[in-house]
């Protein structure tokens, strides 16, 4: 679990700056700490090492290892003990005690919820809100199962266990409570007691353990119940991100081949992953811890699965998957899913999967130019604006500096600032006033060009200058023929290979990927015959792409009369 959840980025040994600076910040965490207790746990000539490591979902966390166990890591700077440090001191954090078929739930994610929670005699700890506590099981007190762990005498044990001994203690002419029955505050190791006092012991852990199977036998038939509960105590959050990561190595195991690579990002999540959700589930990344997905992706490069790449200003691919990694070998497909149909669909869905067109609204810039047209209304340079924004900041300065002429409202005077930013050179001696729509059209060619782009299920993303549209051409080949080339559909969320299998399926004829000339990384689309008319119904009807944001289709053959 350790080697999968985790990636170390870097292993150091501990100076002595630093070790007089972890001891302070030990001491001042864990205060029930002594100072030789503190100058134990982190020690002055001992080997003492920190690595560095990320979390699967990118968190970094320092952990500080003595002999090469971990004594203490530290997650956005609040240090917490490792078991191996509650070993050691097992009262540094106040502890609740759970029941052993519990701590498997705990294991899986589940929380500890107050039913859960064995009341000892002496009652719970009194502790506050976000106070660092620990939980250990009825009747053992260890931590963890790496080494050899010390053995921990129980806080506490039940009335049954109590009345048990008193019995035992009986029988033996001991008063009740005067053989391993210790206080609450007190801590025994066994290896202090007498032969005759680890037999008693040995007897009363017996009882204790009967005790629990006996209680145990209901709690296996509830097992399904337990199961459940433990699911449904997890955060709608936390069952988000369980889900992103089932339909995630799913899509990865059962529907992405090396062949569909380079992959589109927003085609993998939109097809592959969603095809790979439950029924009755839906995949909504706003409502994982994630937010968004270029995040959870990351994560998931973090962790060596896969490598993403931005191949085309904004728009970015998986370019490589790791099938042998530990986590893709070790999922199993849940039930309802099969490897043979989920592997026959995906070749249906490279056909047929679910498109929807980006959202692309243009957007403009304020320009080193334009500044003192809009820093009034407190923008500066590189402020992004829409049309009606720039449009509304326009129509305030105007009205503000009472520039409307008052015998034609329909013009506007050019004052000085006007001039500097709206006209040529050989214009300002010339023009006094300009139309309202005029001073509009004006304004917006000088300003910066951009244009956000919002796929489906994604955050939006903010590009330079004018959206490039879908240009289709037509060229000439030897004999006679001709080819119809298609460029630019990376930039749609579009996915080259996808279009080049569905038109090839169409029109029944030869399609081919190649790289596209005067780009690095984009990719153009040929087929063979004037294919434009079937290629307009695709993007204009099916995929429902606006018809300005598609540059060509004036090419198609024109129709002859038949005769």
């Amino acid at each position: 679990m350790f080697a999968r959840a985790f990636r170390v980025r870097a292993n150091t040994s501990i100076k002595g700056s630093d070790r007089r600076k972890l001891r302070s910040d030990v001491a001042a965490a864990f205060p029930s700490l002594s100072t030789e207790q503190v100058a134990e746990l982190v020690p002055s000539k001992e080997e003492l090492n920190v690595i560095k490591i990320y979390s699967h979902k990118g968190e970094a966390i320092t952990v500080y290892m003595n002999h090469r166990n971990p004594i203490l890591f530290e997650v956005e700077k609040v240090l917490y003990p490792t078991v191996y440090t509650l070993w050691v001191y097992p009262d540094l954090l106040p502890a609740f005690t759970t029941w052993p078929p519990v701590l498997q739930k705990l294991a899986g994610g589940a929380d500890l919820m107050l039913p859960g929670v064995v009341v000892p005699p002496s009652g719970l700890p009194q502790v506050t809100r976000g106070t660092l506590c620990a939980v250990t099981l009825q009747g053992n007190r260890e931590y963890g199962d790496k080494s050899s762990p010390p053995t921990l005498a129980p806080l506490g044990t039940d009335c049954a266990a109590v009345e048990s001994a008193g019995d035992q203690e009986e029988l033996q002419g001991k008063e009740p409570g005067s053989s391993c029955s210790p206080e609450p505050e007190q801590h025994v190791d066994i290896r202090d007691l007498s032969l005759r006092d680890r037999d008693t012991c040995a007897e009363l852990l017996g009882q204790e353990e009967l005790h629990e199977n006996r209680a145990a036998e209901p709690a296996e038939d509830a097992s399904t119940q337990d199961q459940q509960e433990a699911e449904d105590s997890r955060t709608p959050q936390e069952q988000m991100d369980a889900l992103f990561n089932q339909c995630f190595f799913h899509a990865l195991k059962c529907r992405v081949k090396k062949s569909d690579l380079p992959l589109l990002t927003s085609t993998f999540l939109g097809s592959h992953m969603v095809s790979c959700c439950p029924a009755g589930k839906q995949l909504d990344i706003k409502k994982s811890s994630y937010k968004k997905f270029s995040k959870f992706l990351q994560c998931m490069q973090h962790q060596r699965i896969l490598q993403v790449k931005e191949l085309s200003k904004g728009v970015e691919s998986i370019v490589d998957v790791d099938w042998k990694h530990p986590d893709i070998k070790a999922f199993a497909v849940p039930e309802g899913f099969s490897s043979a149909s989920a592997a026959q669909d995906s070749k249906s869905e490279e056909r047929e999967q679910v498109y929807h067109a980006p959202e692309i609204i243009p957007l403009y810039g304020v320009s080193t130019k334009m500044i003192p047209l809009f820093q009034e209304s407190g923008h500066r340079k590189g402020s992004i604006l829409s049309s009606s924004e720039v449009r509304n900041i326009i129509i305030n300065y105007v009205k503000s500096n009472e520039l409307v002429d008052e015998t034609n409202k329909n013009f506007v005077k050019v004052n000085a600032i006007l001039c500097d930013c709206l006209l040529d050179k050989s214009e300002q001696d010339e023009i006094s006033h300009l139309k309202w729509d005029e001073l509009l059209s004006r304004c917006l060619e000088r300003l910066q060009p951009l244009h956000q782009v919002t796929f489906s299920g994604q955050e939006p993303v903010v590009r330079k200058g004018n959206i490039e549209p879908i240009d289709i051409s037509i060229a000439q080949r030897s004999s006679n023929k001709k080819v119809t080339i298609i460029k630019n559909l990376e930039l749609y969320g579009l996915d080259p290979q996808c279009v080049a299998n569905t038109l090839q399926q169409k029109v029944q004829a030869s399609a081919t990927i190649s790289p596209a000339p005067g780009t690095k990384d984009r990719v153009q689309v040929q087929i063979q015959g004037n294919q434009i008319h079937h290629l307009a119904k695709m993007l204009l009807e099916e995929y429902q792409l606006p018809r300005k944001y598609i540059q060509g289709l004036d090419k198609a053959p024109k129709l002859g009369r038949k005769k």
